[in-house]
């Protein structure tokens, strides 16, 4: 086939007509410009808190910075899933790139769990071998560093909450309370003398990212893996169904987001005449709509076998 052949045809078989879910295969751009902003910030600071985290030989400053750089990593994988994601459907990818913004989340997720590990082996190692620290310098810096939180945290709150916009910002959060770590730990440093606070401070960071990345972790996996969408009782959507009047049985029943918040359906129902098919679609189609909020739906109307 012709590719100008194949490109139209692929346009006619993803177009939605009358009657069909009101369902977007593509993911709106408008928080671009606030990840934009995040990421020139976040990854400009994290070089700073590293070389100066270095320089003083604060583990609570290098753990920071290393939270720091994840996030930069997280806004700039989001800032790619957007333009993916904005990529129409295609012969190939009937659903669109959609589940790349879910994937770029699970990415930066793992590389946050990698994180985790190795600020807690350092910190162990601080503790039996306590190294001394610049606590004026961790400060400073950490200071510094808890203003810049702030003021991305603020930008990213006011763009559109995409499930990566959501991660990025809870990223930073966390962030903002390993600066508060951090200069803590510069401040005992500074006035006590005291190095063990660092270490174990940069374990309370550890702790902090861990709780921080687990609910993007696990929303992030449930989606690629075509879970039951939150909110959504399979089980009682499946009674529902059966409840319809003319509905015998339903079975191959499966319920999952295409998109992030775009839950669909399909499944067959056994029906007792197929006469009464389209009078029966249009209550499934409503129940489902008002009671779940499930808009894309397919069935399949099959005959139930006599009794």
């Amino acid at each position: 086939m012709h590719p100008d052949t194949a490109a139209s045809a692929s346009a006619h078989l993803h177009a939605h007509l009358d009657g069909d879910a009101s369902h977007a295969h593509s993911i709106e751009q408008s928080s671009k410009g606030a990840l934009v902003f995040a990421l020139c910030v976040t990854a400009v600071f994290a070089v700073v808190e590293v070389i100066t985290g270095v320089m003083s030989h604060s583990l609570a400053l290098i753990s920071d910075a290393g939270h720091m750089v994840t996030d930069a990593a997280a806004l700039g994988l989001a800032l790619m899933a957007q333009v993916i994601a904005k990529r129409p459907p295609s012969a190939r990818l009937s659903f669109g790139f959609v589940r790349a913004e879910a994937l770029a989340a699970f990415v930066n997720s793992l590389a946050m769990l990698a994180l985790v590990a190795w600020i807690a082996y350092e910190a162990v190692q601080r503790l039996l071998d306590p190294h001394p620290v610049a606590g004026g310098i961790v400060l400073v810096v950490a200071g510094i560093g808890a203003c810049c939180n702030i003021m991305v945290a603020w930008v990213l709150s006011r763009g559109t909450q995409g499930i990566n916009t959501r991660a990025a910002l809870v990223n930073v959060m966390g962030d903002l309370l390993g600066s508060v770590a951090a200069i803590a730990a510069g401040a005992v440093i500074y006035f006590t003398g005291w190095n063990q606070i660092d270490p174990i401070l940069s374990i309370f960071v550890s702790l902090l990212i861990l709780k921080t990345t687990w609910g993007i972790l696990r929303e992030s996996t449930l989606f690629l893996m075509e879970s039951v969408p939150e909110g959504i009782d399979y089980l009682g959507v499946g009674a529902d169904l059966a409840a319809i009047d003319g509905v015998v049985s339903v079975h191959d029943l499966h319920v999952w987001d295409m998109s992030p918040g775009e839950p669909a359906l399909i499944g067959h129902l056994e029906i007792t005449d197929l006469d009464r098919w389209p009078g029966v679609l249009d209550n499934v189609r409503n129940m489902l709509l008002d009671k779940h909020g499930i808009d894309h739906v397919t069935l399949q109307p099959e005959v139930a076998a006599p009794r």
